[in-house]
């Protein structure tokens, strides 16, 4: 029967394309147009010569949509929400950042304009370090809010009180939902009614988990004005409606959505839940056109786009093999700064005692197990190349940039094709190559392929190892074990 093509809104249908090629299209900096010449400097001064082509498009669509301030007056249009779907490594977190700092640059009284929210502490500590960067020199704060800190202390980051009443403390608030929520519950004076950007990273877990609750209460927050105190009853936001005589002449600050994911949902009634205007999507995940008009074969149905330079490789083999061949790879194949995912807290432990009792491997765990302090210390060792191999749970390791992984190894099958996606997408970031492995068990095989293949993914090679190999391994491996029964003990 012919397949029922599910009804795709036009923005989703229609959405302006971006290069995949991230090494072909780069954009000089200076080609993008509309950057103020002192952010400009700021990416020279950072390296940063040339855009990602994710990056030459968004940064002058949002920079666009503030062109008239960020006060909306008068026959102002509303700004329309933007959605980003793009690969891992292909440069989401610059393609806010920049415009972001852009449009907040000659802002007078801080209030909170800018809100992201990121499903991980470690995602929003590495979103805020980046617009710690870009901000510095300007005046603008920012304030990373994920529960590090006692709750008191995040409170002083975010709110003075003064004989006047409240005053804000930042313009640019990084957070996870938990800790969000509790400041918007708890924390007298914390205000959302000036906010202007509310930006969604990795949007398809925050719309999945609970987090929709979250988002939920940020867009109340937004709306709901300042408590009560009059003097700022203009800007009382009104829940965006038809445009009448009545609402066009008090200016409204607009509140924009944007929304960056690599695996952006496309079912029309989750992004319905989330309630966006006129949204305008760019994406990198489509399938391209030969010369003749017809489209590559193997591409037809690509849901996702996976880095340029990765390959990926799945090994077939059983339960009690799977041990030997992570140490057959680091220490036969010699495999260097692998980054090794299992499905659960206790399996990444667990294998992670196994390899140092085995012995002749630099090796870490990085899950909720450990303090952000020793997770920012062994991400650094990882990069430096003191560390080989970094055993990690799916949790930890989403969207974060590790510099320099060379193999990904799925020691554990991933269950889902998004899991999937994000944790081979941790190698061949921006533009460099990599190599993603899967430890496949024969009664998984099928079910593994099948899932790479609905997901359009055909470019996956058979790489078997023979057992043979494996024999130089055993005897020791069996005395790690032993070794491992009496410390478990």
């Amino acid at each position: 029967s012919p397949q029922v093509q599910p009804f795709l809104p036009q923005w989703l249908a229609e959405p302006k394309r971006v290069q995949k090629r991230i090494r072909d299209n780069l954009c000089p900096i200076r080609d993008v147009p509309g950057i103020h010449p002192w952010l400009l400097k700021k990416l020279q001064m950072n390296g940063i010569e040339s855009f990602f082509p994710v990056q030459a498009e968004v940064i002058p669509a949002i920079l666009q949509s503030a062109a008239n301030g960020y006060l909306m007056g008068r026959g102002g249009y509303r700004p329309k929400d933007i959605c980003v779907s793009a690969p891992t490594g292909s440069g989401k977190t610059l393609s806010f950042v920049i415009p972001i700092v852009q449009v907040l640059l000659d802002r007078v009284v801080c209030h909170i304009r800018a809100l992201v929210v990121l499903p991980t502490k470690e995602l929003a500590q590495q979103v805020s370090k980046v617009f710690n960067v870009y901000t510095d020199g300007t005046g603008l704060k920012v304030a990373l809010i994920t529960g590090q800190k006692s709750f008191a202390k995040e409170q002083e980051m975010l709110v003075q009180k003064k004989v006047t009443g409240y005053c804000s403390l930042a313009d640019i608030v990084v957070a996870t939902p938990g800790r969000l929520t509790d400041h918007i519950n708890q924390t007298p004076g914390f205000s959302l009614a000036q906010l202007r950007f509310l930006i969604v990273d990795e949007a398809d877990r925050m719309i999945d988990d609970m987090h929709q609750n979250c988002l939920n209460q940020i867009v109340k927050a937004a709306f709901q004005g300042e408590n009560g105190s009059g003097s700022n009853m203009l800007f009382q936001r009104t829940k965006p409606g038809p445009v009448t005589a009545a609402s066009s002449c008090s200016p409204q600050i607009p509140l924009q959505k944007l929304l960056f994911s690599a695996t952006l949902t496309q079912d029309p009634e989750k992004l319905q839940q989330l309630d966006l205007f006129q949204p305008r999507l760019f994406t990198s995940v489509y399938s391209e056109k030969n010369r003749d008009g017809t489209e590559t074969e193997q591409d037809t149905n690509n849901k996702y786009t996976l880095p340029e330079g990765l390959s990926q490789c799945y090994v077939p083999c059983d339960l009690n093999s799977k041990p030997l061949l992570l140490l057959y790879f680091m220490l036969m194949m010699k495999f260097t700064r692998v980054l090794c995912f299992t499905n659960s807290r206790e399996a990444s432990h667990r294998l992670f005692l196994l390899v140092q009792a085995f012995g002749g491997i630099t090796v870490a765990e990085f899950s909720s197990r450990l303090t952000p302090n020793e997770r920012r210390r062994t991400m650094k060792e990882f990069e430096q190349g003191k560390i080989q191999l970094l055993i990690s749970t799916d949790a930890t390791a989403r969207g974060i940039d590790v510099k320099g992984v060379n193999y990904v190894i799925n020691y554990d099958a991933p269950q889902f094709i998004r899991t999937y996606i994000h944790r081979v997408g941790r190698t061949a970031r921006a533009g460099e190559a990599g190599v993603a492995f899967s430890l496949v068990l024969r009664i998984q095989e099928r079910r593994f392929l099948r899932m790479l293949r609905d997901a359009g993914i055909q470019d996956i090679k058979k790489h078997p190892v023979k057992g043979n190999s494996l024999k130089p391994l055993v005897q020791q491996y069996e005395g790690a074990l032993c070794k491992l029964e009496k410390t478990v003990k």
